[in-house]
């Protein structure tokens, strides 16, 4: 006589904790064993979730993610039941730009905006963004035709050229909302799980200091955040190694940023390409807690010598256009200094969150 099949008496899933970003899938694998532990073939096996929302299953076990959040992936066989654990998290996004940017009289933005032409993501633009003095024609013919057609997508932070014209009013009314309100210039977005800080910092025209509304805004924005990672630009470097200095006027930012947590900050202003180990506000290497800066004046407009390199910088570069791209992930970021056609210097790492 023949003895009946041995029933399940237990189902393991693997794997059984995974981190997965949005938009992507897993293979699960359910193993039935009987009390011996032996593996059992030819049995029925039925696949659920246990929040559509944020991941789902099929028939065979394949996890395809939809939402961000926890879910349980359970298989059931003959009334025993194994489960895994998934958490879905943001899929990597793209930062890229570069302050310093468009002038009738140079062809490096028409270069610079190819490059964009070839990288998909937001674009940040660090100030300056046309020369000489940011008028409605300038921005008409000399931006528009280069970076102005990734326009839709770019989020700028306004500089001092900007505000020859007064008000800097063609660039607020070019940008629109996304330049935020022309009394301020200051504004805040969302960027996959990166808070994304654009702060004003012209100086003769807005407060910038201790106390200064700007200052309040930005403490109150950092303090309501619950994204893991910050990154902040704006177009005058706190620190540099370029012709401006160091730039004191602008402490109150980067001791907001420091003690929040914040993890980047990009700017322009001096016309190279420059990375900062993560300094502390005194400008002092500080790598538990510390904001990496990079200057990124290297738009298209012109590029200028740098004086003796300052402590904490770990790279410079004075004779290339270009534009900077960061992949930002939900804990981490990735950077890459990506070169004009023809020109050779590019940089790039990595580093965690704080």
């Amino acid at each position: 006589m023949i003895p009946p099949p041995a029933a399940v008496a237990s189902v393991v899933v693997s794997p059984q904790d995974t981190l997965l970003e949005q938009g992507t899938g897993l293979q699960l694998v359910a193993v039935l064993l009987d009390s011996a532990g032996n593996a059992l073939t030819d049995r029925q096996v039925t696949w659920l979730t246990s929040d559509p929302d944020v991941a789902v299953v099929t028939a065979q076990g394949l996890v395809e993610t939809v939402g961000l959040g926890e879910a349980s992936i359970s298989a059931e066989s003959e009334g025993k039941t194994g489960a895994a654990s998934l958490t879905v998290v943001h899929a990597p996004v793209t930062l890229v730009g570069a302050g310093d940017i468009a002038d009738c009289a140079t062809p490096w933005d028409d270069s610079t905006a190819s490059l964009l032409d070839g990288i998909d993501g937001t674009i940040f633009a660090a100030g300056d963004v046309v020369y000489e003095d940011g008028t409605a024609w300038e921005f008409a013919t000399c931006y528009e035709p280069t970076w102005g057609r990734h326009k839709d997508r770019t989020r700028p932070a306004v500089g001092n050229h900007e505000y020859h014209t007064t008000g800097a009013v063609p660039y607020f009314d070019y940008f629109g909302p996304a330049a935020g309100d022309p009394g301020k210039g200051w504004y805040s977005y969302e960027l996959g799980a990166w808070k994304i800080i654009v702060l004003n910092s012209n100086a003769t025209r807005v407060g910038v200091g201790a106390g200064s509304e700007q200052e309040q805004w930005l403490r109150q924005e950092l303090a309501g955040s619950r994204h893991a990672c910050t990154v902040a630009y704006w177009h005058h470097p706190r620190f540099s190694s370029g012709l401006h200095g160091d730039d004191d006027q602008f402490d109150a930012f980067w001791q907001a940023l420091y003690e929040h947590g914040a993890d980047v900050v990009l700017v322009g202003h001096d016309h190279h390409y420059e990375r900062f180990a993560p300094l502390n506000p005194a400008g002092v290497v500080d790598t538990s807690q510390g904001i990496r800066q990079f200057i990124v004046g290297t738009g298209g407009r012109l590029l200028r010598p740098v004086l003796l390199p300052r402590s904490g910088s770990e790279v410079i570069d004075i004779a290339t256009f270009g534009v900077l791209s960061l992949t930002l992930r939900y804990d981490s970021y990735e950077w890459e200094f990506v070169p004009v056609a023809g020109q050779e210097f590019t940089d790039s790492g990595a580093a965690d969150c704080h």
